[in-house]
């Protein structure tokens, strides 16, 4: 009788362990990062030689990376892999390249190779804007018409930027000539985080908070992008 009750209640521990766990099973499976199975290459404009906008101590090449790091680990926290097109201060050129003409050229068709053969579901080249004119500022996005999907990753992306930057009402700009965006073979799109012209725009650039609140927007339109598929 002991032997029959002690075996009827391992038979019932053993159901009761059985039915809970194919009720978590499933739900445990079912739940998936929302960016998971996506690569995203990210593009760092300038490095190196080339500052680009901006001028000592304050130079695009920096604050572009800077914000790539931070871009890189919002997707990876989303289940995206990132790669990146560099990830310290260099340019792509060849080391022995003395011309700074033939430098740009070189980094720029080294940028498409690793896009283009990197076979990523989406780009995203972030660089920063100058021009004379101080009173200008605001993030923007740009596109290239070639790929029907350049344009949805850029509107996308520029709705976040301004809802959570809240200093721009600029919209997402069709743009042919710009090397990276008319040549790359998958979607993407290239983003002027700002003005280093304009120096209380200049002042936040320079801040880790904001450069933290804009990659975390250029994330969520990404996020916005992939879910709408």
């Amino acid at each position: 009788m002991k032997k029959f009750l002690l075996f009827s209640m391992l038979a019932a521990i053993v159901s009761l362990i059985y039915f809970v766990y194919a009720d978590v099973k499933p739900a445990f499976n079912a739940w998936r990062p929302p960016l998971s199975g996506i690569t995203v290459m990210i593009d760092p404009g300038h490095g190196g030689l080339d500052g680009g906008a901006g001028s000592e101590p304050v130079l695009e090449k920096d604050i572009a990376l800077s914000v790539s790091e931070k871009l890189r680990d919002f997707l990876n926290g989303q289940g995206a892999v990132v790669m990146m097109t560099r990830e310290e201060d260099t340019d792509l050129a060849q080391k022995e390249t003395k011309s700074i003409r033939t430098r740009k050229t070189e980094d720029l068709n080294k940028r498409k190779q690793l896009i283009n053969e990197s076979k990523a579901d989406l780009f995203i080249s972030i660089h920063l804007n100058a021009i004379p004119a101080e009173q200008w500022r605001g993030a923007q996005t740009f596109y290239s018409p070639h790929l029907p999907e350049n344009e949805k990753i850029a509107s996308d992306i520029q709705k976040e930027l301004k809802g959570n930057l809240g200093n721009t009402d600029r919209q997402p700009a069709e743009i042919g000539h710009v090397f990276i965006l008319k040549e790359a073979d998958i979607t993407g799109a290239l983003v002027e985080i700002g003005f280093l012209s304009n120096p209380s725009e200049r002042r936040l650039l320079e801040s880790e908070e904001y450069q933290e609140k804009t990659a975390a927007a250029i994330s969520r339109g990404i996020l916005r992008f992939f879910a709408r598929e």
